[in-house]
C-alpha cells in the first residue's frame, strides 16, 4: 500500500503576530525589538477585551456606564473596561511615550524622550461598542507614531500627519477575533485561536479588490448630505449597488477591505466637519486601506496627508475600492 502526501510547503508553517513582527524587524538592521513589545502589548490587551466581549452579557458588563466621554457620547461599560486594559498594557511598555484614546480629554504621558519614550499611541478602545447589546462585531483601532522629544506638549506630539505612522491596525471582535496590521509594508492578517492563545497569520498581503459595487453608508442621514454624495447614491441605486452597512467602522471597513466597495461617512447638517475622528479612526483606517491598494480622502483631500490641529478632530470620511472612490468623487467635484 502506498501512502501519498502533498510535500511540505513554507506556507505550512504556523506563524505568531509576534513572531511576524520580529521577522520583519530581522530586515532592518537599525531595529531594536522595541516596536515588536508594542504590538505585543496591543495584542495583549486584544486578547483580554475579545474576552470580556464574548462574557459580556455572562459577566453584566453590557449597557451605559452612566456618564459622557469627551466626545460628548454615552459611554458604555466596556468602553471604560476596554481603554483600562489598553492603558495597563501599554503603559508597562518602555519605548512607550505618549497614549491618547478616544474616552480621554488629554493625552497621557506615560515617560519623556530621555527616559526611552520613542512612540506614541492613539487608539479608539472600542469602536461601535453601543451595539454590543445585540451581538454586532465591534473593535479596537489603533495607530503608533514615532515620539518627538524636542516637543513638551503631549497633544502637540501626537498632532502628526497620518503618513508618518509607523503602524497602524485594528482587532474585530466578531465570529472570530481577528488581527489586521500594517507597518508600511502591506497589510497582513491573523486570527486568534484560543487553543493556543496566540494571533495566527491567515493572510500575508492583503490587496483591495480595485472595484465592489457595494457601498457602506447611513442612509438615514442622506437628506442632510452635500448634493454630491446623494447624487452618488442615486447612481448606486440605479447601477445595481448593494448597500451594506453595519454601524461599526472596524466591521464596515473589514467587510470593504475583504470584499471591495466603498465606505463613506460624509458631513452632514448637525457635523458639517465630519464625525469620525482622523487621528484614531481616520488616520489608521487609511493606512490600511491605502497599504492594500485603496484610497481614502477626508473632503478634497487625501485622509494621510491632513495636518491635524488638535487631538479630537473629526473629519469626513472616503474610502475603500480606487474605482469605487474615484466615482464618488467625480460627483463631488
Amino acid at each position: 500500500m502506498t501512502t501519498t502526501t502533498r510535500g511540505y510547503e513554507p506556507s505550512d508553517n504556523l506563524v505568531s503576530l509576534q513572531s511576524h513582527i520580529l521577522a520583519e524587524e530581522t530586515k532592518y538592521p537599525s531595529a531594536t525589538g522595541e516596536f515588536s513589545w508594542i504590538i505585543s502589548a496591543i495584542s495583549l490587551a486584544g486578547k483580554a477585551i475579545a474576552n470580556k466581549v464574548r462574557h459580556a452579557r455572562l459577566q453584566d458588563v453590557l449597557g451605559e456606564a452612566g456618564a459622557e466621554n469627551v466626545q460628548g457620547e454615552k459611554q458604555q461599560r466596556l468602553d471604560i473596561i476596554s481603554n483600562s486594559i489598553l492603558m495597563r498594557c501599554l503603559g508597562s511598555r518602555a519605548s512607550v511615550a505618549v497614549i491618547a484614546s478616544e474616552e480621554d480629554e488629554q493625552p497621557t504621558i506615560i515617560r519623556r524622550g530621555h527616559e526611552g519614550g520613542k512612540y506614541c499611541v492613539l487608539f479608539d478602545p472600542l469602536d461601535g461598542s453601543s451595539n454590543l447589546d445585540v451581538g454586532v462585531g465591534v473593535g479596537t483601532i489603533f495607530s503608533i507614531l514615532r515620539n518627538d522629544p524636542s516637543i513638551h506638549e503631549a497633544e502637540q506630539t501626537v498632532c502628526q500627519r497620518g503618513a508618518t505612522q509607523v503602524a497602524a491596525g485594528y482587532i474585530l471582535y466578531g465570529s472570530s477575533t481577528l488581527f489586521v496590521v500594517t507597518t508600511g509594508h502591506g497589510v497582513d492578517m491573523f486570527v486568534l485561536d484560543h487553543s493556543v492563545g496566540s494571533f495566527l497569520l491567515v493572510a500575508r498581503g492583503l490587496k483591495m479588490p480595485r472595484a465592489g459595487k457595494t457601498y457602506s453608508v447611513n442612509e438615514a442621514y442622506s437628506a442632510q448630505f452635500p448634493d454630491g454624495y446623494r447624487k452618488f447614491l442615486a447612481y448606486a441605486h440605479d447601477n445595481g449597488y448593494s448597500s451594506r452597512y453595519i454601524g461599526s467602522m472596524v466591521a464596515d471597513v473589514h467587510r470593504t477591505l475583504l470584499n471591495g466597495g466603498v465606505f463613506l461617512y460624509p458631513p452632514t447638517k448637525k457635523n458639517p466637519e465630519g464625525k469620525l475622528r482622523l487621528l484614531y479612526e481616520a488616520n489608521p483606517m487609511a493606512m490600511i486601506v491605502e497599504q492594500a491598494g485603496g484610497i481614502a480622502y477626508s473632503g478634497d483631500v487625501r485622509t494621510l496627508e491632513i495636518q491635524p490641529a488638535k487631538l479630537h478632530q473629526r473629519v469626513p470620511v472616503l474610502l475603500g475600492s480606487a474605482d469605487e472612490v474615484e466615482r464618488v468623487r467625480s460627483f463631488l467635484k
